[in-house]
């Protein structure tokens, strides 16, 4: 059964990671909060656990925290935290009340220092760095005529490269893409300074791979694409067979951070997270013009999804999540409000 997601705006963040089949549903602050003291401080040491942490089978699932309910504690904490310096504003310089933005959008050189955002990430996907320890790209072509051969100034020739990639724009642009942008690891698509848009055409696709960060797009109107050839690396390119026109695509991936997007009428879902991706965060997204939004896990009986945190008490989201205009900014569902 579907979660119908009401029209108005409303606070949301998506956390997900494997944990074993564990129910993680988060408590209420407050009557939680004992157990998320010194959060901040301890988060390093729940880090340590995270990569022993068993699946279903037994087997070690990357990514996976040991105690998910201390990250779900921690995530309200520092929304609560972040919303009561909101409303002492005179007290304070910086008033954005979302911890997210409280960590860069404060400093008013942030433009100077592009990859602290990679230290400003809550939630499980918190350690996704991105491209943070690579070089800048600027993209200054928003051409795609050759999914094989991209020229470099491309976005496409930025993503698929071996090394860590910190992606920023010239100016503004449309790119609309040929095929599926089939990123590689390590890779920040960084639209902060500019209007971007990835519109009427493929989108993007997030596959068996590790720390990617998406900050900052428009991503609308992707459409499906495929029976064709597209690079995924510099040695390497194959068949794609016919993609479903997601806006962005997770398949068997880890440490994703996708953050302060703006993702509409695609021709299947906005935000797909399937086969065993874990440690994910989707926060300060704007999903309008949809159904479909969010399809977690792709089948019961897949049972590293199965797995997935949030299985018991974000159970229907699983399926489809549906809305026609929903506001998804920063938001845990509590178990018995669903």
């Amino acid at each position: 059964m579907s979660m119908v997601i009401p029209r108005l705006p409303f606070l949301c963040l998506l956390v997900i990671s494997f944990v074993g089949g564990r129910d993680i549903c988060p408590s209420r602050v407050g009557a939680a909060a004992a157990m998320a003291q010194g959060s901040l401080r301890a988060t390093a040491g729940n880090e340590s656990s995270s990569t022993m942490a068993q699946g279903p089978a037994g087997d070690v699932v990357a990514g996976a925290v040991a105690d998910p309910e201390f990250i779900a504690t921690e995530v309200e904490m520092q929304i609560s935290n972040s919303t009561a310096r909101r409303s002492l504003g005179y007290l304070s310089t910086c008033v954005m009340g979302n911890p997210i933005d409280d960590c860069w959008r404060c400093d008013p050189e942030w433009h100077l220092q592009r990859k602290r955002l990679a230290d400003c990430g809550i939630g499980f996907g918190r350690s996704a760095m991105g491209g943070r320890n690579g070089r800048f790209y600027r993209v200054t072509d928003p051409s795609d005529d050759d999914p094989v051969n991209p020229r470099p100034g491309t976005l496409r020739y930025a993503v698929i490269q071996d090394q860590p990639l910190w992606i920023v724009f010239k100016r503004d642009m449309v790119i609309t893409l040929k095929q599926e942008l089939i990123m590689n690891s390590f890779k920040t698509i960084d639209g902060r300074g500019a209007n971007v848009h990835i519109a009427n055409g493929a989108c993007i696709t997030i596959q068996f791979v590790t720390n990617i960060i998406i900050h900052g797009l428009h991503i609308h109107d992707c459409k499906p694409t495929g029976n064709a050839m597209v690079r995924s690396s510099p040695s390497h390119y194959g068949w794609r067979t016919i993609a479903d026109g997601d806006a962005i695509s997770i398949f068997g991936s880890s440490h994703i951070w996708v953050d302060h997007n703006s993702l509409s009428n695609c021709a299947d879902g906005l935000v797909d997270a399937i086969m065993g991706s874990t440690a994910i965060t989707i926060s300060n997204n704007y999903f309008t013009h949809h159904n479909e939004v969010m399809l977690l896990g792709h089948s019961d009986s897949y049972v590293r999804d199965k797995a997935n945190a949030g299985d018991h008490c974000l159970q229907p989201l699983r399926r489809r999540t549906h809305s026609k205009n929903a506001k998804v900014q920063t938001w845990l569902l509590p178990c018995g409000e669903q």
